[in-house]
C-alpha cells in the first residue's frame, strides 16, 4: 500500500489515520505535504467538532521517513514544522489516539494535538540528537510548554524513548489506557467534546495556546452565538443543549 493519510467524518468526529504499515506509519515527504490541506478541508467542513489523529495498525508514527533525510537541504524539515503548525492552528479540539511507537515526527505531531491518550505499552521519543539534526525552535517551544524544561532536554539530548507512566507523569499524555480499550475511551470522549459548545472551546484553544489580543472577539462571538442562552436554559430544563456555534 502506498504511503498515505487516510481521513474520514462520522458524526461529527473527523478522524485523520496515518497509513505507512511497512514503515512503522513513517512520514514520507508527500505526507507531510499533504497534512496542511487535509486539515484545511476538515476545519472549513462544518460538520466536523472535532478532530481524532491516529496511525493504522498498532504503531502511531515512527517519524519522518528516513531515508528521504538523504535528499539535500531542509525540506523535509520545513515540511513537516509547516504539517505540525497546520495541526496546532486546527479550530477545533483535536486529539492524538496513541499506539505503539510514537517517535520523532510522530510526537511532534502527536505535541501539536490539543490531547493525547494513549495504550500501555506505548513508547515516546524525540530522536534528532541520533541523526545529527537541529530540532525546530517552534517544536522545541511547544514541547517544552507541554512537559517542562526538564523532560524536554531529556528526550531532546538523549535521544531516549520514555514508556506510558513517565509520559502520563510528565505530561505528554493524559490518559493511558489498557489494550484493546483506547478505541472505545477515544470515541466516548469524542462524544463528549462534539456535544459540548465549540464556541467556548475555541476561545479557550487560542487563550490556552497564548493568544492575548482575541477577548473582545470572543466576548462579541458570544454575544451573537446564542450558546450561552441555549446552555442556561438546557440546565435548568434538565435536557442536553442544543448549541449552534459553528453550525
Amino acid at each position: 500500500m502506498e504511503p498515505q493519510l487516510k481521513d474520514s467524518v462520522t458524526d461529527g468526529i473527523a478522524t485523520v489515520v496515518i497509513a505507512n504499515p511497512a514503515k512503522r506509519n513513517a512520514m514520507s515527504a508527500a505526507m507531510w505535504r499533504a497534512l496542511p490541506g487535509v486539515l484545511d478541508r476538515l476545519a472549513a467542513d462544518r460538520t466536523v467538532r472535532a478532530l481524532v489523529l491516529t496511525g493504522e495498525g498498532d504503531t502511531f508514527c515512527a517519524g519522518a521517513d528516513i531515508s528521504t533525510l538523504r535528499e539535500p537541504g531542509d525540506e523535509q524539515q520545513s515540511l513537516a514544522v509547516r504539517a505540525e503548525e497546520a495541526l496546532a492552528a486546527f479550530p477545533k479540539p483535536t486529539l492524538a489516539a496513541v499506539r505503539g511507537f510514537c517517535v520523532g515526527g510522530g510526537s511532534q505531531l502527536a505535541a501539536a494535538c490539543d490531547l493525547r491518550f494513549a495504550e500501555e505499552g506505548a513508547r515516546f521519543g524525540i530522536t534528532p540528537s541520533k541523526l545529527g539534526i537541529v530540532y525546530p525552535s517552534s517544536s522545541t517551544r511547544r514541547l517544552t510548554a507541554l512537559v517542562g524544561p526538564s523532560t524536554a532536554k531529556y528526550l531532546l539530548f538523549s535521544g531516549e524513548l520514555m514508556d506510558t507512566e513517565r509520559a502520563l507523569r510528565t505530561g505528554f499524555v493524559d490518559e493511558v489506557h489498557p489494550a484493546g480499550e483506547l478505541d472505545k475511551r477515544v470515541a466516548e470522549f469524542a462524544r463528549v467534546l462534539v456535544s459540548r459548545s465549540l464556541l467556548t472551546q475555541a476561545a479557550a484553544k487560542e487563550f490556552a495556546d497564548g493568544r492575548a489580543d482575541r477577548d473582545a472577539h470572543w466576548a462579541e462571538q458570544a454575544r451573537g452565538s446564542g450558546d450561552t442562552a441555549e446552555g442556561v436554559a438546557a440546565f435548568l430544563e434538565r435536557r442536553a443543549p442544543r448549541f449552534t456555534y459553528g453550525v
